[in-house]
């Protein structure tokens, strides 16, 4: 009898109880309503960080000092002050909520601990990066934002080599995976894309996050393929191959270099409209702090996130196609139809599985999962010959 697709999504869709289906629309609207919440949080912040004169008392301190030095110390301020400001609204979002939804297990200590890791990283990290974009503003001049994609791209890819070597390493353990079936079927699928053995590990994901996962990260020799603990203990070998072989398309894509390039083109743009109204934004929030001032980073920073925000549906849409494409490579590579589909339910925990195509296009990083499923089931129809790998 012939598959029929829209009945084999159905059948995996309706594997999900109706308290599961609402708990993850719930949870799913909440994240969106969040990124509202988000913005709003930053306006506050901006406006406190402005009126306190906080970076003002800085800059006079240092005004006989260097550029460099003088722009660097107000970025790093800037980075603990606003961290620390944003530290109430961060445990509620990324910890109190996502424990009540059952995503965390993660001890606050614990969540505290790492944020306070993150915020040093990303003093460091921003204030070079921060200093070097007021340096290309006042040296560039008025046409300094054509230039910015070029200090986006390097700067993104500085922390992409960096990041699995040296940032990643101090959040979580990353090791080959054990001895056993599983390791040699990834092995196996790694060697016939050609990635190198060594580039595949699996981390202890569950530290943060139970949500069932695994990602690509780095560039050039740093690359690698990572698949949580969580994945690891709650999937069938058949899924562990599947959602390796996504994570190998992505690899092989080279999806990671053309998120770098979509991001640089995108950044002069956010830069070009960020030149166009700071002025605006400035006399908003109070300041008399020029574009070129380093005083004025709380605006300029705000204006970056609001800008970056509005473009939150190009920046989805982008992923949304990786994942589609890395989908298509495992069902092509792999070809395991229904396992694919398996490890795709066990995400719609956290990612409202029938979502309609305008909330999808708006808020969605992946195609909803009743969407991926159907191309899964899509594709089993038209090869019935594939190894099934899975529940019929």
């Amino acid at each position: 009898m012939a598959l029929v697709p829209a009945a084999a999504t159905q059948a995996y869709i309706d594997t999900l109880s109706a308290e599961e289906l609402a708990l993850a629309r719930d949870y799913t609207t909440g994240n969106h309503w969040l990124l509202l919440a988000g913005l709003l949080v930053s306006a506050f912040i901006t406006w406190v960080i402005v009126r306190s004169g906080v970076l003002d008392k800085v800059a006079e301190k240092l005004v006989a000092r260097g550029f460099f030095l003088r722009t660097f110390s107000i970025a790093v301020v800037y980075v603990f002050v606003s961290s620390l400001l944003t530290l109430p609204f961060g445990i509620y979002e990324d910890w109190w909520r996502e424990t009540q939804y059952g995503r965390t297990s993660q001890p606050l200590a614990d969540f505290i601990s790492q944020g306070a890791i993150g915020t040093v990283i990303g003093a460091v990290l921003g204030g070079l990066f921060l200093t070097g974009l007021y340096f290309l503003i006042r040296k560039a001049g008025r046409f300094w934002w054509a230039w910015s994609g070029a200090l986006v791209a390097g700067a993104t890819s500085f922390l992409l080599l960096l990041s699995p070597v040296v940032i990643e390493p101090i959040f979580n353990q990353y090791e080959y995976i054990p001895e056993g079936e599983v390791r040699d079927a990834v092995l196996e699928l790694a060697a016939d894309a050609g990635v190198p053995e060594d580039r595949v590990f699996m981390f202890d994901g569950s530290r943060q996050s139970n949500n069932f996962t695994a990602n690509v990260s780095g560039v050039g020799g740093s690359a690698r393929i990572a698949i949580s603990d969580v994945a690891m203990d709650q999937a069938s070998l058949d899924e562990v191959k599947a959602v390796t072989g996504h994570e190998i398309g992505h690899y092989v894509l080279g999806h990671i270099w053309r998120t770098l390039i979509v991001i640089s083109v995108l950044a002069v743009l956010v830069f070009f409209l960020t030149d166009r109204t700071y002025g605006w934004f400035a006399r908003k929030f109070g300041t008399d702090a020029a574009l070129s001032d380093p005083r004025g980073l709380p605006v300029l920073a705000f204006v970056f996130g609001f800008y970056f925000l509005l473009a939150t549906p190009v920046t989805n849409a982008m992923t949304r196609i990786g994942e589609r494409e890395a989908d298509a490579y495992s069902l092509e590579n792999v070809g395991l139809p229904d396992a694919l589909s398996g490890a795709l339910i066990k995400t719609a925990e956290y990612r409202y599985p029938l979502a309609g195509p305008i909330e999808e296009a708006i808020f969605y990083t992946h195609p909803t999962v009743e969407n991926r499923v159907r191309r899964a089931m899509e594709w089993k129809a038209a090869n019935p010959q594939a190894d099934n790998g899975g529940a019929e």
